[in-house]
């Protein structure tokens, strides 16, 4: 029945999650990524921006670092996704197994994203603190929370691609860092070179500190969410068809 079979496959991906949360904490990486995240973001916030200097009651300082910081970050949760499955030959055992391969890469997204998840969560003492030193908008925090969580799915379905396409971490992670520099910081181009209209307009919309802008000012803009959705559901098929090929090699 169709609604057994849904059950049986969202089982199959939550098994594939645990697997890969399991693999995170067994390993240094989620701990070197979720302190150097915290404590980069903070420095960032109260000696860089110098908030309380500022006299300001935004967090807009404290969120414009955060695509920054996922340029370094999302590669770094992202590259054994698929590269060190590779390396150790479990890619194949995995594919061998009576799993579909949106499965497989529906359940690392979910275990990447989860742990993406655990890490926002820790920055909220952060914004908790200042509240009462001003008059700050609850709206706008959620709409820059939402921006990062979105910016983050994204990121995490493009590095996942990267991924599969590499042979070992280490290119995983030069080729994610890349990627996400590129498509991060295009829409700067603009502004230090003499571009046509429509082809400075293309390199804007394509970024992602451009789609993050409107929520960092919180503004809840659709066109930006569905550029993230259409991002994420992307790169996911497109790791889909790279193991679809991989397993008929």
């Amino acid at each position: 029945m169709p609604g057994s079979r849904a059950g049986d496959a969202m089982h199959r991906i939550a098994a594939i999650a645990r697997r890969e949360l399991r693999a995170y904490f067994t390993t240094p990486v989620a701990f070197i990524v979720v302190v150097f995240f915290l404590v980069v973001t903070a420095a960032w916030f109260f000696f860089a921006q110098q908030f309380f200097a500022q006299d300001t009651a935004s967090l807009r300082g404290y969120f414009s670092l955060w695509p920054i910081v996922f340029i370094l970050l999302l590669p770094a949760l992202t590259m054994r996704s698929w590269a060190e499955e590779r390396r150790q030959g479990t890619a194949e055992i995995l594919l061998t197994l009576p799993v579909r391969e949106r499965e497989l890469v529906a359940g690392k997204f979910a275990a990447a994203c989860a742990l993406l998840l655990v890490l926002v969560v820790l920055t909220l003492p952060l914004p908790l603190s200042v509240l009462p030193f001003g008059a700050f908008e609850p709206g706008q925090i959620a709409m820059e929370y939402l921006g990062v969580l979105l910016l983050g799915c994204a990121g995490i379905a493009a590095g996942q691609f990267v991924s599969a396409l590499s042979a070992n971490q280490i290119s995983a992670f030069l080729f994610g860092v890349a990627f996400m520099l590129v498509i991060t910081m295009i829409g700067q181009i603009p502004s230090v070179a003499v571009l046509p209209g429509w082809l400075a307009a293309a390199f804007s919309w394509v970024s992602f500190d451009f789609h993050f802008d409107s929520f960092g000012k919180g503004v809840l803009d659709t066109r930006d969410v569905l550029y993230f959705v259409v991002l994420t559901s992307m790169f996911l098929y497109f790791t889909t068809k790279v193991l679809f090929v991989r397993r008929f090699r």
